[in-house]
């Protein structure tokens, strides 16, 4: 027997006629009869029993008695006895909706953030998708078992509401990683808690750029960073990477914000200089421009210990750090941090409440145990050692393409890039996909016309047959090419 249609619905269909002034019986006939013809009752479905639908809707039961028979007279209902009241009409077929002739009116900003592009996550599933940590490899039972201690330990108390700057927990715990790993002395007053990356650089670009004021942006760079200046109306000023990283000519207009990666530049993967960095910090304060640093995926590198942050060598205040924990942890969580000066954090706190509140308190919290208790350190050492074995077994599965094909800066990451020989980047480009890889172009990553042709080829995410796989199948698709 099938169940009846939930009971919310109905006083939601019988407001529709309430401020009528037909009787109530008509008025609950009409409605259904309007419900029926529209096609939002399921044909089989069983109504409510009178005596429920009397009480939900505060009117006689012999109201809803009359109109469930007025209705099996007319053919819409089907009534058996002991069973209950079934709808045996239903449309054959629904006239479509006619779209709206008038095109979209979206403010001037709204369009530029569709005309930037939006950024669109990969697929981990698909070879050599970028920037994908490997989820089977999370400890998922840990994780539950942290989930069970903190809800049973404070779970009400993290069910409502939130701060907009986050948890001080996990402000407290991130505070001792940055200080720990990545030699960013800051305190926990000056961290924001967001759900993204992404979210951090909307709101850099939103709260600090007004139209037109010029951002440098390294060249190649991070789309999403790209699209964020972009959206907020920012003049883009491409500045070229290269062996040290970003390398600003002395002619270029002063910014008023500059953005970077210095740790693992993306999508080179070059690690920029401490001859570069400081040159950076001075004409950051020579321009009174802030700097966005994007430390997106420090955590991993493999042959050498990273240079400390660029905001660890800032003694002027003018780095704004970025991090994530899409990476290290798992993307779904949605928790990214932004370490920020005092004197920014009351404009962005406000700006938090304006946009979307704050980020789930109690994912929060699992964090921050999962951080305080040691788990993140110990989940960090396996996965750099799982990461470079992936890495290794890339390389060497990439080596009987090496006349055509040369990765550079290999280093670090979840991800390296491949310069091509010149030419084949387009063609090659079209017969990997149409082998089902997923190769992103670096042409995709320039401004002006790009200087290097290649790929970002991830393999964090992918098992070592899955490396092997997709290695033979890149070479299978350059000798078709050639074909």
């Amino acid at each position: 027997m099938s169940k009846p249609l939930s009971a919310p619905l109905w006083p939601t269909l019988f407001a529709a006629c309430a401020s009528t002034n037909i009787g109530i019986q008509a008025q609950l006939t009409q409605t259904l009869r309007k419900a029926l013809l529209a096609g939002r009752l399921p044909l089989g479905s069983r109504l409510p029993a009178s005596r429920v639908l009397a009480k939900d809707l505060a009117i006689s039961r012999s109201s809803v008695e009359a109109a469930y028979a007025q209705l099996e007279a007319e053919g819409y209902l089907q009534r058996r006895i002991g069973a209950g009241s079934f709808v045996a009409f239903t449309p054959q077929s629904l006239p479509s909706k006619q779209p709206s002739q008038r095109p979209a009116q979206l403010s001037r900003r709204g369009q530029s953030i569709v005309d930037a592009g939006g950024c669109q996550d990969s697929k981990p599933t698909q070879a050599f998708n970028a920037g994908q940590p490997d989820l089977a490899a999370f400890p998922h039972v840990l994780w539950q078992k942290l989930m069970q201690q903190r809800w049973q330990k404070s779970g009400a108390a993290l069910a409502g509401y939130g701060s907009a700057q986050g948890l001080l927990e996990l402000r407290s715990a991130i505070s001792g990683y940055l200080a720990q790993a990545r030699g960013v002395d800051c305190h926990p007053e000056q961290i924001l808690i967001l759900n993204s990356s992404q979210q951090a650089l909307q709101m850099l670009a939103q709260l600090l750029i007004d139209p037109q004021d010029k951002v440098w942006l390294e060249e190649p760079a991070y789309l999403g960073a790209r699209n964020a200046m972009l959206a907020a109306g920012a003049e883009i000023v491409p500045v070229p990477v290269d062996a040290e990283g970003l390398n600003p000519s002395a002619d270029l207009s002063p910014p008023k914000l500059i953005y970077t990666t210095p740790s693992h530049q993306y999508p080179l993967g070059v690690a920029m200089s401490l001859a570069r960095r400081m040159a950076l910090l001075a004409q950051a304060e020579q321009h009174g421009a802030w700097i966005i640093e994007d430390d997106y995926d420090s955590e991993f590198y493999y042959d050498q210990r990273p240079l400390p942050a660029l905001h660890g060598l800032d003694k002027t205040g003018r780095t704004l750090y970025v991090g994530t924990f899409s990476k290290v942890l798992f993307p779904s969580l949605r928790l990214a941090y932004l370490v920020l000066p005092s004197e920014l954090m009351p404009a962005f706190i406000a700006a938090r409440t304006a946009f979307d509140g704050h980020s789930p308190q109690f994912m929060q919290a699992v964090t921050a145990d999962f951080i305080a208790q040691g788990h993140f350190a110990a989940h960090l050492r396996q996965m750099r050692t799982l990461y470079r074995s992936r890495r290794d077994l890339l390389l060497e599965s990439l080596k009987p393409l090496s006349d055509v094909l040369s990765p550079i800066n290999t280093g670090a990451g979840l991800q390296f890039s491949v310069c091509l020989n010149a030419g084949l980047e387009q063609a090659w480009t079209s017969a990997g996909s149409a082998a089902g890889l997923a190769l992103r172009p670096l042409s995709a990553f320039y401004l002006a016309k790009p200087k290097i042709e290649g790929w970002l080829l991830g393999y964090a995410a992918l098992s070592n047959t899955q490396i092997r796989s997709a290695s033979q199948t890149l070479i299978n698709s350059f000798y078709t090419m050639q074909r």
